[in-house]
């Protein structure tokens, strides 16, 4: 299995895609990319009926290299390694480190693309995959990269390890309203992996991982606070908010409060509840042992 993150964090643990799933996607983008070049090579033959011979040869050769070869530079570039067909199949190529790729890293792999792919009708491309232990390319090794498997069934989700019972409650006045989604996704599955992963490798994600949750709150992480200790927390910090507010919705939709328990006073013994003035709360009137709860007048009787 792959010790990945990426850096838009959303891909960490992942096993390397195969043989069978690349190709899939492979075909997918060879049939997107040749229909392109013939609809292209039709307008273009129109477009260039008048011209000389040594023109349409150039015309032909630029055509080859933008559609064939810079569409799918531009497509891998622009979706930091996610084609149509890869998308299809679920997969995305991220660089050795785990971090998006970019532009430099899709040329490459665009330009040994031309030969292992298409001047070999993918012989080279499939050979080097076999051999390769992570299903790389010759692509792949020249420009730093491996395409990893991007789904993960649901049913495999392991659940988030609990913080140390020191961190309980500590950082409960940790703002988190500006961590983003794709933040908490990343710290939650390197938790539930952490312990597949090297330990060098490890220590090194949660550490990055760590410097970045505390400038999205504001607050460093504590002096002596493991970075792995300190996700923990603060990730179950936030599931416990979570489950608060869940509770206090639910308490609040079906008319009970969220303590669990009806206020009561006796009549008359004071303001209600927010002040007197428009949507103020009256206070309920207690019960009398043994005796029946009055009538509900909706009128709260005054201070």
């Amino acid at each position: 299995m792959s010790e990945l993150v990426t850096g838009d964090a959303v891909v960490l643990g992942l096993r390397p895609a195969k043989l069978p799933s690349r190709a899939l996607a492979l075909a997918i983008d060879l049939a997107v990319v040749g229909a392109a070049f013939v609809l292209v090579s039709i307008g273009l033959a129109i477009a260039t009926a008048t011209l000389d011979d040594a023109a349409l040869a150039a015309v032909s050769v630029a055509s080859f290299l933008l559609v064939l070869v810079g569409g799918p530079i531009a497509v891998e570039t622009l979706s930091h390694g996610r084609s149509l067909g890869k998308l299809a199949c679920g997969l995305r190529v991220v660089r050795d480190d785990g971090g998006p790729i970019r532009f430099r890293h899709a040329l490459v792999r665009g330009a040994m693309g031309v030969v292992e792919i298409l001047m070999t009708l993918g012989v080279v491309a499939c050979i080097a995959s076999l051999v390769s232990a992570r299903g790389r390319r010759l692509g792949d090794v020249f420009a730093g990269t491996l395409v990893v498997r991007e789904r993960v069934s649901a049913g495999r989700v392991a659940a988030v390890p609990p913080p140390p019972p020191w961190l309980v409650g500590r950082f409960s006045g940790l703002d988190l309203s500006a961590v983003p989604d794709g933040l908490w996704l990343a710290i939650r599955q390197y938790l539930t992996r952490m312990h597949q992963l090297d330990a060098q490798a490890g220590r090194s994600m949660a550490e990055r991982l760590a410097v970045e949750l505390a400038t999205r709150t504001g607050v460093p992480v504590p002096e002596g606070v493991p970075a792995g200790a300190y996700l923990a927390a603060v990730v179950n910090e936030r599931q416990a908010r979570d489950a608060r507010r869940v509770f206090v919705a639910a308490q609040t939709g079906s008319g009970v409060p969220a303590g669990g328990a009806v206020a009561s006073a006796p009549v008359g013994s004071g303001p209600s509840v927010g002040g007197a003035g428009a949507g103020s709360v009256p206070v309920v009137p207690a019960v009398e042992e043994g005796g029946a709860a009055p009538a509900a007048t909706g009128f709260a009787p005054p201070a």
